[in-house]
C-alpha cells in the first residue's frame, strides 16, 4: 500500500475487497483443516466443566431461541454474539486448538495467536444467522485469520513480554474482520468497526492454566461481532485506530513494525507460510516439540519409568515465561507444564484427552515423576531464535546411558504435517 495511506484503511480494505476464488487453493485447503480442527474441539470443549458453566450462564439470560445460531455440540440455540462466545471458549478450553508460526526471530513464538478460536465462531454464527454460503463463510474466515496473524507479526514482542494473551487482544480484530465481511460492511464502517474492537482488546496471561484462558477467545469472538453491529448502526470511532499514536500498537505494545504488515496481507497468505501448526496433544504449543521428541526417545530406546533418573528439559528464556505451572495440581495447570508433559509420556506414552483429568494429575506415580523432570533455559536453544520452540531433552538412564535428542517443532507443523485423515 503506499506509504501516505493509513494502515487501518488498509486493513478496512483487504477485509471489504478480497476476491474469493483469487485466494490460493492451498491455502483453502489448509483453512478447512483447521475448520474441521474447530469444530471437533467445540464439541470437546462444550462437554468440558468450562462448557457446562457457559451454558448454565447463557440460559439464564433468557436469550435461546429456536431461530437461533448453533452452540456446537449442544442443542442450545442463541443470538449470534453469544454462540460465538460459547463456540470460542468451547476451541480453547482445552488448549487443543491450532497455532500460528512466527516469521521474525524476535516474534517469540508464544506471542503469536491460536488463530481459529476467534476468527471461526463468528464467521460460523453469522453465517448460519443470514444463510451464507460455505464459501463466503469460508472466505470471511480466511480474512479474519490473515488479519489476526499478521497483526501478531507486527506488534512489539513487548505486547507479549509484559503479559497480554496474544489469542485474547488480536482475535478481537479477528473477529471484527469475519464480521464486518459477513455484514458486507463498506471500507468505513469497517474502519470503525476496528476501532470499536480495539478498544474491547483483552486478555492477560496470568490467567494461563485456569477457565479465564479460554474466555479471552470466547469474549474476542462476542466482541468483534458487537464491534460490526455498532459500525453498521452508525456507532463512531476512530478511522486510525491500528497506527495512532495512542492507538492499539503503541498502547498495547509499544510500537510496531510496519513492514511486518504493510502490504503484506494475503502477500503471502499466513496458511502458505510460515504456516499454521495443529497440535496433537491438549496442551500448550510449547511443550509439543519436546512431546513429540520424548515420545521418539521413548519408541526408539523402549524407555520404562522405572529407568529414568533424571530427565534435563532446554528451551529458550521466553518458554518457561509461558509453561510456568512446574509442580500441577489440576488439567488446566497441567497443560502449561513441560514436566507433567514429559512425565505423563514417559509412564503412558500417551497424552490425549483422557490424561489430561486431574485425577491423572494428582497420581501418585504422576507427582513422584514430575520429580525427576528438570525444566531450564538451554544455551543452544536461546541462541536458535525465538521464532521457533527449540527443545533439547537428556535422559538419565539407571544403567549410567543419556539419551538425548532436539526438535524445533512438533507433529502438526508446517514441517511435520498431519496428514488430512
Amino acid at each position: 500500500m503506499p506509504k501516505e495511506t493509513s494502515l487501518t484503511e488498509y486493513v478496512a480494505r483487504f477485509i471489504v475487497d478480497t476476491i474469493s476464488r483469487r485466494i490460493p487453493r492451498d491455502v483453502m485447503h489448509l483453512g478447512k483443516r483447521s475448520i474441521l480442527d474447530g469444530i471437533g474441539l467445540a464439541i470437546a470443549g462444550n462437554a468440558a466443566a468450562s462448557g457446562r458453566i457457559v451454558r448454565d450462564y447463557l440460559t439464564a439470560l433468557g436469550c435461546a431461541r429456536p431461530d437461533g445460531c448453533s452452540v456446537i455440540g449442544t442443542d442450545l440455540k442463541l443470538p449470534a454474539r453469544f454462540a460465538a462466545f460459547a463456540n470460542g471458549i468451547a476451541i480453547h478450553a482445552d488448549d487443543y486448538d491450532d497455532t500460528q508460526l512466527a516469521v521474525a526471530k524476535d516474534r517469540v513464538y508464544g506471542l503469536l495467536t491460536h488463530p481459529t478460536a476467534a476468527a471461526l465462531p463468528p464467521a460460523l454464527a453469522l453465517g448460519e444467522r443470514d444463510n451464507r454460503s460455505g464459501l463466503d463463510v469460508l472466505t470471511a474466515y480466511q480474512i479474519a485469520v490473515e488479519v489476526e496473524t499478521k497483526l501478531a507479526e507486527a506488534i512489539n514482542p513487548r505486547h507479549y513480554d509484559d503479559g497480554f494473551h496474544s489469542t485474547g487482544t488480536l482475535g478481537t480484530f479477528a473477529s471484527a474482520a469475519a464480521s464486518a465481511r459477513l455484514m458486507a460492511l463498506d471500507v468505513e464502517q469497517t474502519r470503525r468497526a476496528l476501532g470499536i474492537a480495539a478498544s474491547q482488546s483483552a486478555g492477560l496471561r496470568e490467567n494461563i492454566g485456569t477457565m479465564t484462558k479460554p474466555f479471552h477467545p470466547g469474549r474476542s469472538a462476542e466482541s468483534g461481532i458487537i464491534a460490526a453491529d455498532f459500525a453498521k448502526l452508525g456507532w463512531t470511532a476512530t478511522p486510525i485506530v491500528l497506527e495512532a499514536g495512542r492507538g492499539f500498537f503503541k498502547a498495547a505494545g509499544g510500537g510496531y513494525d510496519r513492514q511486518a504488515i504493510d502490504g503484506r496481507l494475503g502477500n503471502p497468505w499466513t496458511f502458505a507460510f510460515p504456516g499454521v501448526s495443529i497440535k496433537p496433544h491438549p496442551s500448550g504449543s510449547l511443550t509439543h516439540p519436546g512431546m513429540g521428541l520424548m515420545l521418539d526417545l521413548i519408541h526408539a530406546h523402549d524407555i520404562r519409568p522405572e529407568q529414568v533418573v533424571k530427565v534435563r528439559v532446554g528451551t529458550n528464556r521466553h518458554m518457561p515465561n509461558a509453561l510456568i505451572h512446574h509442580r500441577p495440581r489440576n488439567e488446566l495447570q497441567a497443560k502449561f507444564s513441560m514436566e507433567f508433559c514429559m512425565a505423563i509420556l514417559l509412564l503412558e506414552r500417551k497424552a490425549g484427552l483422557a490424561q489430561f483429568t486431574d485425577e491423572v494429575v494428582n497420581r501418585t506415580d504422576v507427582q513422584k515423576m514430575i520429580e525427576h523432570v528438570e525444566f531450564s533455559v538451554h544455551p543452544i536453544a536461546e541462541a536458535a531464535g525465538y521464532e521457533k520452540m527449540t527443545t533439547i531433552i537428556d535422559i538419565a538412564l539407571t544403567d549410567g546411558r543419556t539419551v538425548s535428542g532436539s526438535a524445533d517443532f512438533g507433529k502438526g507443523s508446517p514441517t511435520n504435517p498431519m496428514s488430512d485423515e
